[in-house]
């Protein structure tokens, strides 16, 4: 069996990609208007776990720099290498987020900055009701996705080829609903990422909050 087929086909992607993938998304407005939600509502020194941190770039920087305490987590080793080296101020692991423990009620706040659209999508569901597991009751999630209504579909990426799940707008917000978050905002944006092989993609950001009960 070949290497590659041991790994979870996002570390192969991802690993491949490399700064290239930080490069194509700097511009995105959207992402950092979200992070700027996070930082207007999270205390200072909020404990933020951040999935599919990539090259810890602009998430991880950004909570750090604001003093927040960041764990990141990817499948990638290129990427968790990649993030140690440019956010020192950040702890990164190399992890599977669908096998990592995560304790119960542990974090002030999760990040996941599409990160889900290589699982399946039971697997989608599994980890954002795990996230929502994570993170205090009352405490801040920020999720975002490409919303089509796609499964198992067969693309390329920036070069890479990859197979794609994902759920239209509606249904993911009803299955982040479901997993026990309020949704606080919606963000839908349109983004074209600055490489040759990328074309413009719809993007959504849910900005959401753990109930209470």
């Amino acid at each position: 069996m070949a290497e590659d087929d041991r790994r979870a086909p996002a570390a192969v992607v991802f690993d491949a990609l490399g700064l290239a993938y930080e490069e194509a998304f700097a511009a995105s407005e959207p992402h950092r208007a979200s992070l700027r939600w996070l930082l207007e509502r999270l205390a200072p020194g909020s404990r933020v776990l951040d999935v599919g941190s990539g090259t810890g770039r602009p998430t991880a920087q950004t909570l750090t720099e604001a003093g927040h305490r960041v764990l990141g987590v990817d499948v990638s080793p290129v990427m968790v290498e990649l993030a140690g080296r440019q956010v020192p101020g950040a702890g990164f692991r190399l992890a599977d987020i669908r096998e990592l423990p995560l304790e119960e009620a542990s974090f002030d706040a999760v990040c996941g900055y599409f990160s889900l659209l290589q699982m399946c999508r039971a697997e989608q569901a599994d980890v954002v009701a795990k996230l929502a597991r994570a993170v205090r009751p009352g405490g801040l999630v920020a999720l975002a996705t490409v919303p089509l209504d796609v499964e198992d579909a067969e693309g390329v990426f920036m070069g890479q080829p990859v197979r794609v799940t994902s759920f239209a707008a509606g249904a993911f917000t009803e299955l982040v609903t479901g997993a026990g978050l309020s949704v606080l905002a919606a963000e839908h944006a349109v983004f074209a990422p600055a490489h040759p092989d990328a074309v413009p993609e719809p993007h959504l950001f849910l900005h959401c909050r753990r109930d209470a009960g």
